[in-house]
């Protein structure tokens, strides 16, 4: 018979904690942006981390109109330092709901999809959308896009991809164009819808993602701690006192009870004649 040989599984390693290998870093917005934060993500490595897109709303950076919510922003990392990633625009998009809000009954949609070289290169796709008050023949459509097109071309030839950007996100070229076509029909909305960059020119340097200082990003946490103990204790407060007079007005129930038992008691004590 055979012998039986016992094999020996082979013994399990230590399991690597993956978090342990990564480290956070704050992803700045351009400088048509403002500069800001936008985002702390964690990372393996910067090699990994180049090209990663990053998205946010219009109001998260300027903190000024709630209508802002509806803009949508996607940055995409280009460079990355030691605690930071530079950014550049990848392209801007408004919400669905939003969109949805605007169609009426009766109403007509005339939309614009074509490819635009900037100044600089910049190889971008522009995607144009108007709302009418009410229907719209085929003609007026068409002299509503040339407008459009002719103003969209007219701008990309003359300025950066930053100021072309910029310029589309923040509506200037909208109302533009807004003011433009009540020579054909007047409309409800205009807008540039999304926008999409398609191409980096072959000269392309991306901007250099400089360090940020660490006792400021302390100090930021240490002042939003700070601000969040305050929120807490003033909750804490808050519930005391309603607990103090909920047992006040209980005591006081209380109170009336026994006085109203006494009275009873008394007047089975001394009946009335």
């Amino acid at each position: 018979m055979a012998k039986m040989t016992k094999t020996r599984g082979r013994g399990r390693g230590k399991v690597k904690d993956k978090w342990k290998e990564k480290r956070w870093i704050t992803v700045i917005s351009p400088v048509e942006f403002a500069s800001k934060p936008i985002a702390y993500i964690p990372i393996t490595s910067d090699k990994h981390a180049l090209n990663r897109k990053v998205e946010t709303t219009m109001f998260d950076i300027y903190k000024k109109d709630p209508q802002q919510y509806t803009i949508n922003l996607h940055f995409q990392i280009v460079n990355v330092s030691t605690n930071s990633a530079s950014t550049i625009l990848k392209g801007h998009e408004y919400s669905r709901e939003y969109l949805r809000s605007l169609v009426r009954r009766g109403s007509s949609i005339v939309s614009l999809i074509h490819d635009y070289t900037t100044k600089d290169n910049y190889l971008l796709r522009i995607y144009f959308i108007a709302f009418s008050q009410g229907k719209l023949n085929s003609s007026k459509k068409h002299d509503i896009r040339l407008l459009a097109h002719n103003l969209f071309l007219e701008k990309a030839k003359s300025m950066t991809y930053s100021e072309l950007s910029q310029a589309i996100v923040e509506e200037k070229i909208a109302s533009e164009l807004f003011n433009s076509t009540k020579k054909i029909k007047y409309l409800n909305k205009v807008a540039v819808r999304k926008t999409k960059l398609i191409k980096f020119p072959d000269d392309f340097q991306p901007t250099v993602a400089e360090p940020i200082e660490e006792t400021a990003v302390e100090e930021t946490a240490v002042e939003e701690t700070a601000v969040e103990e305050t929120a807490v204790e003033e909750t804490a407060v808050e519930e005391t006192a309603v607990e103090e007079t909920a047992v006040e007005e209980t005591a006081v129930e209380e109170t009336a009870v026994e006085e109203t038992a006494v009275d009873t008691a008394n007047e089975d004590e001394n009946p009335t004649l």
